[in-house]
């Protein structure tokens, strides 16, 4: 008989969980294991809210179990270490982003792309290992693997720098992979939100030139005022997408809702590159007309492997770029979720865990 999530592991943790498709959550007592020999165990300080924590805690992707403990933006201080960590003490700065497991002797995993496993083990909402439910950020403490615990340098702060564990690596990734982070190139960004905010400032950072492509004229100043994008295309407006035809040599595509893709190929010059990094939850329709005339290419990018997103916090630090976050309690989870359907966040939630969740 299965133990209850309560005295299944040694160790006592609370966080908050949805315990059915309503989504709404609730305080939850649970625990997780003692540390082991490779384990780091750390008090988890700050948490993002991702849109995957949305569709997650309301089943919309129909692969939920409940009750679910979402988050998988953690970042805290390391309490404990195991016996044969080597790269961390107690005291270190750390994240924990969307993986804890995988089976680490596969190719992917052999080429440092974890994310790509067939075994990869989700933050939460999967199962470890050991067959018990993996719980997420939406905690006091965690314990990971140290093969999946990030180092967050001194110069990155925990509350801003911890959704790079998630929406970071998911841009960071495809402009490297791409070629898309050489100096002088001219870059797109398709939507201006979690995502999309944090790929402007990478790609800045990289030295590319950065246009901003959103069905919303009234971001135009944020993109160009407060991010530094040069430039900024209203997607709807015939004349300005005309007007821009064969300018870009690479688009980031950070949308989850249906659109059409014609226009923004269009926008590529001779072997430019469309990457999708949103997933609209309905199929998009993709004319291969528009890919043949300059000998386009539309491709696609899931997170990072943990040595690339290392790379991609070191990066971040050493360039400032942190994501534009409002911090709240974890009593107000609920309510940032409704505004997160909205869209009405600028444009990342963190939730403030060592100062408002009540420890076990």
């Amino acid at each position: 008989m299965a133990k209850s999530p309560e005295v299944e592991h040694p160790r006592k943790a609370c966080g908050w969980a949805a315990r059915d498709s309503s989504g709404i959550l609730s305080p939850f007592k649970f625990s997780r294991r003692a540390t082991g020999e490779k384990d780091v165990t750390f008090k988890i300080l700050y948490c993002g809210i991702c849109h995957s924590d949305l569709h997650m805690v309301k089943n919309e992707w129909g692969v939920s179990t409940y009750p679910l403990v979402p988050g998988h933006e953690i970042v805290g201080v390391v309490t404990e270490v195991g016996s044969k960590v080597h790269r961390f003490t107690v005291g270190d700065k750390v994240g924990v982003g969307c993986l804890v497991g995988a089976c680490r002797s596969c190719n992917d995993c052999s080429n440092n792309l974890e994310n790509y496993c067939p075994k990869s083990i989700l933050t939460y909402g999967a199962v470890y290992h050991d067959g018990t439910t993996t719980y997420g950020g939406y905690s006091d403490i965690m314990v990971a693997d140290e093969h999946f615990v990030i180092r967050i340098p001194d110069s990155l702060p925990l509350d801003a720098g911890a959704p790079l564990l998630c929406a970071g690596i998911t841009v960071y990734s495809p402009l490297k992979f791409y070629g898309l982070d050489k100096p002088g190139l001219h870059v797109g960004v398709v939507g201006l939100g979690g995502l999309g905010h944090v790929a402007v400032k990478f790609a800045k950072a990289m030295g590319a030139k950065i246009t901003v492509i959103s069905t919303s004229p009234n971001k135009k100043t944020e993109a160009l005022e407060h991010l530094g994008a040069d430039s900024f295309l209203v997607s709807t407006d015939q004349g300005q997408i005309q007007a821009a035809l064969g300018t870009l040599d690479g688009i980031i595509d950070t949308v989850s809702a249906v659109h059409p893709l014609p226009p923004l190929i269009g926008l590529l010059k001779s072997h430019g590159k469309l990457i999708m990094v949103g997933a609209p939850e309905k199929p998009l329709e993709l004319p291969t007309s528009a890919l043949l005339l300059g000998r386009k290419m539309v491709g696609g990018s899931c997170i990072g492997g943990l040595k690339e997103t290392q790379e991609m916090i070191d990066f971040a630090a050493k360039h400032n770029i942190t994501a534009d976050i409002e911090v709240i309690p974890i009593d107000y989870v609920n309510t940032a979720m409704e505004r997160l359907v909205k869209a009405d966040v600028r444009y990342r939630f963190v939730i403030d865990i060592g100062n408002t969740l009540k420890s076990s």
